[in-house]
C-alpha cells in the first residue's frame, strides 16, 4: 500500500519556461541572518496517494493479475454495513474507480472499465489503506477489476452514480458510438463487433433481443463493488451518452443527465422503493403544461434505443452537455454541470428544427449576447455553469455562472483570483464540524479549451483544471465564494470528488497528466484529502490574514493547504538554508509548499526582499 504525499503540481505549472537569471542558483547565506522568519505549522489536511494507474495492479482472473487502466473519472463510494462481512475492525467501504481509457486487452477486458478496492481508516492518524480481500469467485489482492461479462463487455466509462441512500453504484458508459466499425476502431476498442443478444434480465422487453454489438453500450450499468462484478445494464433508463446521475431520498426517483449537445434531463420513476427494474421514464420539458415531464415509454425497447429522438420528438428541453448530477438530501434539491461548449449552434439546430427547445437560460444569454438565439453562430458558452433543478417548482436555473469572461486571456499577473472554467464533475460534502452539520458543493473543472481566459496568457497549451468547495450556507453563490480546495499536476483533469461516509476524506481522481510529470503524477491516480472534520479547517481555506500593508513582503501560513501565501504578487526563488536554489515561481500570490521536508528555507523577491521559511 503507498502512502506518499501528494504535491498537487502547482510548480510544474509555475516553473515552467522562464529565465531565472536574476535568481542565482545559488545564493550566499550569511550565518548571523535575521531575515523575518514564517513558521508553517502540520497541516490538518493530509494527503495520500491511495491508486495509480498503470502501476498498482489489479485482480483479474484466479492467481491472474495485469496493470490497472488508466484515466480515471467516477469514484463512487459505498459504506460498510452492519451486514458486511469483514474482518477488518476499521473499514470504512468499498471505493469504485471508473476508467475513461478505450483499450483492448484479453485478460482486463475490452473498451472502458472499472476498478474496485475496499478502505480502511487507521483510528490512531485517520489515514486510508486499502484492505486485502478474498472474493467468493477465487480472486485475492487489494484491487480487483470489475468484470463486465455477464452483460456484454462495456465502454469508455466516464461519470455515475452513487445513492446517497444505500450507496448503490452505477457506472456511465459515455462513450456514444452509432456503429461496430466506430467501436472497433481499428482493433483499439470493442473487438468482439457479433451481434449481440440480451438474455435473462429483469427486462421483459429486453430479453431476446438481439442488436448490433454497438447498441449494448451507452446505458448505466450497475455494479456489485464487494464481488467487483457487474450486475446489470439498465436498459429502461435508455440508451443516451451518460455522464451522471442521483437518486433521491426516495430511493424511487432517479436523476440522469447526458454529456452531449443537446444534452437531455431526465428521471426515472420507480414503482417500488429501491427496485430500478420497473417504473417510468421522463424527459424534461420545462415548456409543458403542468408538471415539466413527458413520459418516454420505457417498455418500448426501440424507444430505450434511440432515446434521444424521442426525447426530441416530445420537444424536450435542451442543455449543452450536462455531466454530472448530484442531490443536496438536506433540500432534496438536484444540481448538474452543465460543462458547456464555445459555440454550440450547429450541435443543436438539427433538433430545434425537429420540436426540441432550447432551456430557458440558453435563451436569455444569447440575448444578453446579442445574438439572435442559441442557435446563431455568434452564441457562445465557453465556460459552462452549475444547475439548479428544484422539484418542488419544476425549475431549472443557474446556480453558480462559469467566468469571468475575457476576449483575450489575460497575463498571470492579471489573472483573476478565481476563475470557474467548464465544471464537469460534481458532489456534495457533508461535514460535522464542532457540532454544527455543514454542506459542501464540490466542484470539479475540465477545461473545454484554454482560450478566452480559461488559463493564463502564458499557458496557452496547459489545461491546470482545479476542485473548489462551496458553502452551501450561501445565498445566490458567486464565483468568489467559491473556495480553491487543490489543483491537478500538468495536463490533468481533475474529477470524481467523492466524500467518504464519515465527511473525514475526499477521494478526487487526476486523469491523464502530462507524461513528463514525474511519478506517480504521470499517471492517472486516486489521492484522498482528509481533515474535514477538524474544527474550522474548511474555514480557513484560501484567507490569509495580512498586516497592514506598509510591513513589504509579507507572506502568511495557512494551515490548511500546506499553502503559503504572500500579500502581492511576485516573482520569488526558494532557497534551502545552505543557499541552494529549489524552485523559482513567476507572477504568483501563493506556493504549495507540500512537498517540501520539514526544515527551514529561504523565500527571495526579484525585488531582493526575503523571508525565512519554516516547514515543520
Amino acid at each position: 500500500m503507498k502512502k506518499l504525499l501528494l504535491s498537487l503540481g502547482v510548480t510544474l505549472l509555475t516553473m515552467a519556461s522562464f529565465s531565472q537569471n536574476e535568481f542565482p542558483s545559488r545564493m550566499a547565506v550569511d550565518p548571523n541572518w535575521d531575515a523575518v522568519e514564517v513558521v508553517v505549522p502540520p497541516s490538518p489536511f493530509q494527503y495520500q496517494v491511495i491508486f495509480v494507474g498503470g502501476d498498482d495492479v489489479v485482480q483479474t482472473g484466479v492467481n491472474e493479475s495485469v496493470p490497472a487502466k488508466q484515466w480515471h473519472d467516477f469514484i463512487g463510494f459505498t459504506p460498510i454495513t452492519a451486514e458486511d462481512c469483514v474482518d477488518d475492525p476499521n473499514a470504512i467501504g468499498w471505493v469504485s474507480v471508473n476508467h475513461e481509457m478505450i483499450l483492448a486487452d484479453d485478460k482486463i477486458g475490452d473498451g472502458g472499465g472499472m476498478t474496485a478496492f475496499l478502505l480502511g481508516r487507521n483510528p490512531s492518524d485517520d489515514t486510508l489503506y486499502v484492505i486485502p480481500q478474498d472474493l467468493t469467485d477465487g480472486r485475492s489482492g487489494e484491487f480487483f477489476n470489475v468484470d463486465f461479462s455477464s452483460v456484454g463487455e462495456t465502454g469508455m466509462n466516464c461519470g455515475g452514480i452513487t445513492s446517497n441512500v444505500d450507496g448503490r453504484i452505477w457506472s456511465a458508459e459515455e462513450w456514444f458510438q452509432g456503429s461496430n466499425e466506430a467501436m472497433y476502431d481499428s482493433g483499439n476498442g470493442i473487438r468482439d463487433t457479433t451481434a449481440y443478444t440480451i438474455k435473462y434480465t429483469e427486462f421483459d422487453m429486453a430479453n431476446f433481443q438481439t442488436i448490433p454489438k454497438y447498441q449494448n453500450f451507452n446505458w448505466m450499468v450497475e455494479i456489485d463493488p464487494r464481488a467487483a462484478k457487474a450486475k446489470r445494464k439498465q436498459y429502461n433508463w435508455g440508451r443516451q451518452p451518460f455522464e451522471g446521475g442521483a437518486v433521491a431520498n426516495d430511493n424511487k426517483t432517479v436523476y440522469l443527465g447526458a454529456d452531449a449537445t443537446p444534452g437531455f434531463f431526465t428521471k426515472f420513476v420507480a414503482d417500488v422503493e429501491g427496485d430500478f427494474t420497473e417504473g417510468t421514464l421522463y424527459v424534461y420539458k420545462h415548456d409543458a403544461a403542468g408538471e415539466p415531464w413527458v413520459e418516454i415509454d420505457s417498455d418500448d425497447f426501440s424507444k430505450m434505443l434511440t432515446f434521444s429522438e424521442e426525447a426530441v420528438t416530445a420537444g424536450a428541453t435542451m442543455f449543452n452537455r450536462l455531466e454530472w448530477v448530484t442531490l443536496d438530501k438536506t433540500t432534496g434539491k438536484v444540481y448538474m454541470t452543465e460543462t458547456g461548449r464555445d459555440n454550440p449552434s450547429g450541435s443543436w439546430s438539427d433538433e430545434l428544427a425537429d420540436g426540441a427547445v432550447f432551456a430557458p437560460h440558453h435563451v436569455q444569454r444569447a440575448m444578453d449576447q446579442g445574438a439572435t438565439g442559441p442557435d446563431d453562430p455568434a452564441y457562445w458558452d465557453y465556460y459552462g455553469r452549475v444547475l439548479e433543478f428544484d422539484p418542488a417548482t419544476g425549475d431549472v436555473n443557474i446556480f453558480v455562472e462559469g467566468g469571468p469572461y475575457f476576449a483575450t486571456s489575460p497575463t498571470l499577473a492579471n489573472y483573476p483570483a478565481k476563475h470557474l472554467s467548464n465544471p464537469d464533475g460534481l458532489n456534495m460534502l457533508y461535514v460535522n464540524v464542532a457540532g454544527e452539520d455543514k454542506r459542501y458543493m464540490l466542484i470539479c473543472e475540465d477545461l473545454n479549451g484554454t482560450s478566452f481566459g480559461r488559463t493564463p496568457a502564458e499557458y496557452p497549451d496547459d489545461r491546470m483544471c482545479e476542485l473548489y468547495l462551496l458553502d452551501m450556507d450561501v445565498a445566490s453563490p458567486e464565483i468568489d465564494d467559491l473556495i480553491r480546495l487543490t489543483q491537478t499536476p500538468k495536463g490533468a483533469e481533475i474529477t470524481g470528488a467523492c466524500p467518504t461516509a464519515d465527511g473525514k476524506s475526499i477521494l478526487v481522481n487526476s486523469q491523464h497528466p502530462d507524461t513528463s510529470n514525474p511519478f506517480p503524477y504521470n499517471n492517472s491516480l486516486t489521492f484522498a484529502i482528509t481533515g474535514f472534520d477538524d474544527s474550522g479547517a474548511i474555514d480557513t481555506l484560501g484567507n490569509p490574514d495580512f498586516e497592514a500593508t506598509d510591513k513589504g513582503f509579507q507572506v502568511y501560513p495557512n494551515p490548511a493547504e500546506r499553502i503559503v501565501y504572500f500579500n502581492k504578487v511576485v516573482d520569488v526563488a526558494l532557497y534551502d538554508i545552505t543557499g541552494k536554489r529549489i524552485a523559482v515561481y513567476r507572477n504568483t500570490d501563493f506556493i504549495d509548499i507540500l512537498s517540501l521536508s520539514t526544515g527551514a528555507y529561504i523565500l527571495k523577491t526579484s525585488e531582493g526582499e526575503t523571508r525565512k521559511l519554516i516547514v515543520e
